[in-house]
C-alpha cells in the first residue's frame, strides 16, 4: 500500500518511538528489545504495535500455528514488566494465542484496516474515536480448542468436517469452554443498559411472525455505539442443536444519556433446523427463549415464547426403532406407555432392592431397547409385533 499511514507518522514527535523488534524475523534482538524496555521506563503509558508479519499470514497458504512471532511475545512480556501500564495493538487477520493477555491491561485489535488503520489507531488510543467494534469469531486460547483440530487438513486430499455444525461459537459456548474473546464481544469507553425487552405475542406457530423490541440505553460519559445482538435459544430439543444462535443483531449510535429502541423480525428461520427428513428447514414445538446481549456469553435481557411447528415429519417404524424414539409417535407413545407402566410394576420389588437411582437406571435402559427385542423378553409375539408396526405406519 504506497500511501499507507503508520501510527508513528501520526503520532509524530509526541511520542517517544523504539522499534523493539525486526518485522521480518522471529528472533529477538537485545539491543532492540532493551531500547524498548528502556523507553517504556521513561514513557506514562507503553504502547507496543504486534501482529502478523508476511511470513506467518499470507491467502496463498492455510497457517499451522496462531502463534505471534516470538520476538513479539517476548517483546511485550519485558516491556510489561518494565511498564504495567501498557496497551497492546494487535495487526492481523486472525485470532492469535495470547500468553501474556492477563499481564496487559488493555488490547486494541485493529486486524488488517487498510491504510489509514495507522491513524484510525492513534485516534483510538488518544479517545478521540470510541472502538465499537464486536467480534465475528471466537478467539480460543490456544490452536489445539479448536473443533477442528482434530480432522484438519485430513488425509491424501481428504478432510472430514466431524464438528458438524458446531464451529466458532457454537462450540466453544456448547462445550463451556474458556476462551480469550468470545463471538460478539468487543468494549468501549462507556457502558450501556439494556432493558424493557417486548414481544408482541407470547406464542406463535412457525408461519407467523415475531417481533422483538429492547431499550438500549448509553449510560456512560461519551458517544459510543452498540451492537446489539440477537439470540434464540431451544430450551428442549429432539436433536443437537447449540446452545444458543445469533438470528439478528444492529448497531446504533448513542450520545450519552440517550436511550433508543431497537426492534427485531424473527420468522420461521429464527427457531429452525436443517432437518434431512424432510429436506427443509423444520421448527420443533416448544419452548425458545430470545436472548439480547452484548456477546454469545454476555446475556443482558431474555424472555421465553412458545413455537408451535406446523410440519410432522415422517417417521417409520421398524424392528429396529426404539423404545425411546416410539415414544415420540402419536400412537406409539400411547401404547409403549402403558407397556412402560406394567413394566415399571413388575420391577418395583427389584428396583427397591438395588436401592437409590435404580428406578431411573431402568427406564434408562429401556429408551435403548429396540422392539424387535421384545420378542426376546417375552413381552410380545413375532406376529403380535409385526401387526403393531404395520398399525403405526398406517
Amino acid at each position: 500500500m504506497p500511501h499507507a499511514i503508520s501510527a508513528l507518522e501520526t503520532a509524530g514527535d509526541a511520542v517517544l518511538y523504539a522499534r523493539g523488534y525486526d518485522a521480518h524475523s522471529d528472533t529477538t534482538d537485545e539491543a532492540l528489545l532493551k531500547e524498548a524496555i528502556e523507553a517504556a521506563k521513561k514513557a506514562e503509558v507503553a504502547v507496543i504495535f504486534a501482529g502478523l508479519p508476511d511470513a506467518f499470514e499470507t491467502e496463498g497458504a492455510d497457517r499451522d500455528h496462531m502463534r505471534l512471532p516470538g520476538n513479539q511475545n517476548e517483546l511485550i512480556k519485558a516491556v510489561t514488566e518494565a511498564n504495567p501500564n501498557t496497551v497492546v495493538v494487535l495487526h492481523g487477520g486472525s485470532p492469535v494465542e495470547l500468553p501474556w493477555l492477563q499481564d496487559v491491561p488493555a488490547v486494541l485489535c485493529v486486524y488488517l484496516g487498510g491504510e489509514q488503520v495507522g491513524a484510525a489507531a492513534v485516534d483510538l488510543l488518544y479517545g478521540k474515536v470510541n472502538p465499537s467494534g464486536h467480534l465475528a469469531e471466537t478467539w480460543p486460547i490456544r490452536l489445539q480448542d479448536n473443533p477442528s483440530y482434530l480432522n484438519f487438513p485430513g488425509e491424501e486430499g481428504v478432510v472430514s468436517y466431524a464438528e458438524g455444525i458446531f464451529v466458532g461459537y457454537r462450540y466453544y459456548d456448547k462445550k463451556e469452554m474458556p476462551v480469550n474473546f468470545c463471538f460478539g464481544h468487543g468494549l468501549s469507553y462507556t457502558k450501556f443498559e439494556y432493558g424493557n425487552l417486548k414481544l408482541d405475542k407470547e406464542s406463535l406457530t412457525d408461519q407467523d411472525i415475531l417481533t422483538v423490541s429492547v431499550d438500549v440505553k448509553n449510560v456512560g460519559a461519551v458517544a459510543g455505539k452498540a451492537a446489539v445482538q440477537l439470540y434464540v435459544r431451544d430450551l428442549e430439543s429432539t436433536v443437537r442443536r447449540p446452545l444458543r444462535e445469533l438470528r439478528a443483531f444492529e448497531k446504533i449510535a448513542l450520545q450519552p444519556g440517550e436511550t433508543q429502541t431497537v426492534t427485531f423480525t424473527l420468522d420461521k428461520r429464527a427457531f429452525a433446523y436443517w432437518e434431512p427428513k424432510c429436506h427443509d428447514f423444520f421448527v420443533e414445538s416448544g419452548e425458545f427463549v430470545i436472548e439480547i446481549g452484548e456477546s454469545s456469553r454476555d446475556i443482558r435481557q431474555s424472555i421465553p415464547v412458545q413455537v408451535e411447528g406446523t410440519v410432522s415429519l415422517p417417521f417409520t417404524v421398524t424392528v429396529n426403532t426404539t423404545i425411546g424414539q416410539l415414544l415420540k409417535h402419536p400412537k406409539g407413545k400411547e401404547i409403549i406407555g402403558n407397556m412402560m407402566r406394567s413394566s415399571a410394576m413388575s420391577h418395583v420389588d427389584q428396583t427397591e432392592t438395588m436401592g437409590e437411582g435404580s428406578e431411573r437406571m431402568m427406564q434408562g435402559m429401556m429408551m435403548g431397547i429396540q422392539l424387535g427385542a421384545l420378542v426376546s423378553y417375552g413381552r410380545m409375539t413375532r406376529k403380535q409385533l409385526k401387526e403393531l408396526i404395520a398399525s403405526l405406519n398406517s
